[in-house]
């Protein structure tokens, strides 16, 4: 069992103070109008929360894994559209932090002490689990590459200063030609397309991205040519853990909630049936067991010790289990649950099971774990690939 420490006590605390006041509020509105909230980047600017994963080296704060988790599922609890936007933002700082010089991580970081937001562009049509069969290719010419192609369901690309594109530099070579790029806003020929409108997280901003004859510096190759899907496996390994966390603070609220709801159809000091008590104890047993095993694969890469399964199951786990919890609560609470807010939750809950990686596609990850020869558990150098 994980303790949080007095200084990650505090940090949430913070949170669940700032969610409170400038999430909560607002997020049916947003939710209901389907539209981004801009208003949220200045409310969290003071607080430099966007460079939470950011070092203190580049002006971020620092802030471990666990401790992101905690900042994460606080958000989560709040509305997972609103949090999935910190949490992408993260994700795309995670690449540079997996595979960029010093120099990119200044540029890249830069944005985001300033309280700006980053994307992440790995997924194509035609290459969603299949990360391996994307079309989009960048040609070196002299110090520059050429970029062409697309990206689609990006998460903060209208909004985005700078952002982490996957493309091929040897199309021969599949997925071992993939490299990854540093992308600017308004590089000409970088165009914003279609704008989705979503079941759920639907104040997350989605949309797809063009580009055609986008001219790149050579300098903002991250790693080496062909190393993209490498980096990219690492940075979803850092990544998956913060749909558990989303899904562990929506799963949380879901069940305060539905709690609250029961307690008022009920006089003073009478309870729920028996019947109603058992569920809500097994809603309560999941998200304390999910929330264990988020905070066991987080201390694991604190320690620079190889989590890839662990990250796979947290999230699976967390995102099935919000699923499960989020309908159990909408039908514990009857026509209040289908008329009111809390099926929002129900709403924002499956795409946990789908982004960042399938939960088809964590389950191929966790078997290959399960069935590979045991090894000793060796620390890891943090940072590189």
């Amino acid at each position: 069992m994980s303790i949080l420490t007095a200084a990650q006590k505090q940090i949430q605390a913070d949170n669940v103070a700032f969610v409170a006041k400038e999430i909560i509020p607002f997020a049916a509105q947003y939710d209901k109008t389907g539209e981004f909230h801009p208003y949220l980047l200045d409310a969290a600017r003071e607080s430099k929360i966007f460079a939470m994963a950011i070092p203190k080296e580049y002006g971020g704060l620092d802030y471990d894994a666990l401790t992101q988790a905690v900042v994460l599922e606080a958000w989560g609890y709040g509305c997972a559209g609103m949090a999935t936007t910190l949490a992408a933002s993260v994700l795309s700082m995670d690449s540079v932090m997996v595979a960029g010089t010093d120099a990119q991580k200044k540029a890249f970081y830069g944005p985001m002490v300033r309280g700006e937001i980053g994307s992440f562009g790995l997924t194509e049509p035609s290459a969603g689990s299949d990360a391996g069969n994307g079309k989009s290719t960048a040609v070196k010419v002299g110090d520059e590459y050429i970029l062409n192609g697309s990206k689609c369901w990006i998460t903060n690309g209208g909004y985005s200063s700078v952002f982490v594109i996957y493309a091929l530099t040897d199309p021969a070579a599949g997925m071992k030609g993939i490299s990854a790029f540093i992308v600017e806003k308004g590089t000409p020929g970088f165009t914003i397309g279609t704008v989705d409108h979503k079941l759920g997280i639907r104040s997350s901003n989605t949309v797809e991205l063009l580009f055609k004859d986008v001219h790149i510096p050579a300098a903002n190759l991250l790693g080496k040519e062909g190393e993209g899907m490498k980096i990219a496996m690492k940075t979803l390994d850092m990544a998956r853990p913060a749909i558990a966390s989303l899904s562990l603070g929506l799963s949380q609220r879901a069940l305060d909630e539905c709690v609250k709801h029961l307690q008022q159809q009920y006089p003073e000091k009478a309870q729920p049936g028996q019947t109603l008590q058992f569920k809500l104890a097994d809603m309560k047993i999941e998200i304390e067991a999910a929330r264990q095993l988020l905070y066991h694969a987080m201390n694991l890469r604190d320690a620079g010790l190889p989590y890839s399964a662990e990250s796979a199951m947290t999230k699976t786990f967390s995102s099935d289990m919000a699923m499960k919890i989020t309908t159990q609560a909408v039908q514990l609470m009857g026509t209040f649950g289908y008329t009111t807010g809390i099926a929002k939750l129900m709403r924002d809950a499956k795409i946990m099971q789908i982004y960042e990686g399938t939960n088809q596609i964590q389950r191929l990850v966790i078997s290959r774990a399960v069935l590979a020869p045991a090894r000793p558990a060796v620390a890891v150098q943090k940072g590189g690939i």
